[in-house]
């Protein structure tokens, strides 16, 4: 019998792209080898290219395993296993689902049928013992095809690599961004030098807020390549901005003058972070504070950050005690407009480190919020009415991040 098999059994149609399929198979030279798990693992690396899904690529890999050697080359690469060793191998895959990812292997011109004329799978062997008729899958197709699928794979690996290097740009770009911004605050650094730049570090930390919220959970590396090279220009405008700054001091002046300078860069933080005792005599503004709410630390640190993760880009060292996170939260106050009065009225009425949490909250949600000042007065408002809560806050926002993934 010298004609194979080339149209299915049964109700199956043959399509013009299983002729295809089985007229590229013909040209194959039966001097060709290829290494079947190689090919396999290529396969697996470019299935959305060749249309498959790891379902089909589970039968594809029970299949091959049914091919004796591992060099497919030469006439017999037909396999001819049962449904049910099939489905075995297939780890326990139904007969239904085996059935259509079968399918699939075919339609993606990967496999080709070589159905018998009763439906079954089986081979014929000569007197000597070697096969010389098969009814089942032929694998020809794969080692026709093994240099495309060997480029196909070697195309993702490279676009993936392109991912990973821009993701990890916006990373670093993103850290740099917030440490310099935190950085030109507490030094007093102005964001409007020699006639350029905008007038505050409010409007920088705007734009640099407006480009991540620009960024997608999930995005291909077309999406985020012009995001990352929008941050990197903004990086390097802040950098310029610091640079100009150190250059126009006087880096010979005396150490004491430079201690003085960095320590009432920030008038805020003294009165923030620093009570008052009345025999220091160096109060400017006396807050009255509760000191049981002062020491009181109503949630675990973990938790908060847990809860509002972009404070922690803000930190000069990180955040490893309430005490990087009070200093930090302060700094954040600052680039969100919020006014000394309307944190000072937070601080009285919640306590210090409540207050500190709302704002790291207010930083969480972004653009959700409009006026961080006004949002922060309200909540000011409704705490002196003990009508205000920060655990439900932090619950929603912990929920908030936990759905986005699934949505996703």
């Amino acid at each position: 019998m010298n004609h194979a098999a080339s149209t299915p059994f049964g109700r199956r149609t043959l399509t013009l792209a299983h002729v295809a399929t089985q007229a590229l198979a013909k040209e194959r030279s039966p001097d060709k080898a290829v290494h079947k798990w190689n090919l396999f693992r290529d396969v697996c690396t470019a299935k959305a290219r060749l249309g498959v899904n790891e379902r089909a690529l589970a039968v594809l890999d029970a299949l091959l395993t049914f091919h004796p050697e591992t060099v497919l080359t030469g006439d017999q690469l037909v396999v001819f296993p049962s449904n049910q060793q099939l489905a075995l191998r297939a780890h326990g895959m139904s007969p239904a689902t085996l059935r259509r990812h079968l399918a699939v292997l075919v339609d993606a011109g990967l496999i080709i049928r070589r159905d018998s004329p009763n439906g079954k799978r089986y081979a014929r062997k000569g007197r000597g013992g070697d096969i010389e008729l098969a009814f089942g899958f032929d694998l020809s197709p794969l080692v026709v095809r093994s240099a495309e699928i060997e480029s196909a794979a070697e195309d993702v690996r490279l676009d993936e690599r392109a991912l990973k290097l821009v993701r990890e740009r916006i990373t670093i770009c993103r850290r740099d961004i917030a440490k310099m911004i935190a950085a030109a605050i507490e030094e007093n650094v102005p964001a409007h030098q020699a006639g350029q730049g905008p007038s505050t570090w409010q409007e920088i930390h705007t734009l640099y807020r407006a480009i991540i919220d620009r960024i997608p959970r999930t995005a291909s590396r077309e999406v985020l390549e012009p995001i990352a090279d929008e941050m990197s220009m903004l990086a390097d405008e802040i950098l310029n901005l610091l640079e100009l700054h150190t250059k126009t001091q006087n880096l010979s002046g005396n150490e004491s003058h430079s201690e003085r300078h960095k320590q009432n860069s920030n008038p805020d933080l003294s009165t923030d972070f620093e009570p008052c005792f009345p025999e220091s005599g160096g109060g400017e503004v006396e807050i009255d504070r509760d000191p049981g709410r002062m020491t009181e630390r109503p949630f675990p640190l973990g938790m908060v950050l847990d809860a509002c993760p972009d404070i922690i880009d803000y930190a000069r060292g990180g955040i490893s005690n309430w005490r990087d996170f009070l200093v930090t939260a302060a700094m954040v106050r600052s680039m969100l407009g919020i006014s000394p009065s309307a944190w000072l009225d937070a601080q009285n009425a919640m306590g210090e480190t409540e207050a500190s949490i709302v704002v790291a909250a207010i930083l969480q949600r972004g653009e959700a919020i409009s006026s961080a000042g006004g949002y922060l007065r309200g909540l000011t408002r409704k705490a002196e009415a003990n009508e205000f809560s920060i655990g439900p806050m932090l619950m929603a926002l912990i929920g908030s991040r936990r759905r986005e993934p699934k949505r996703a």
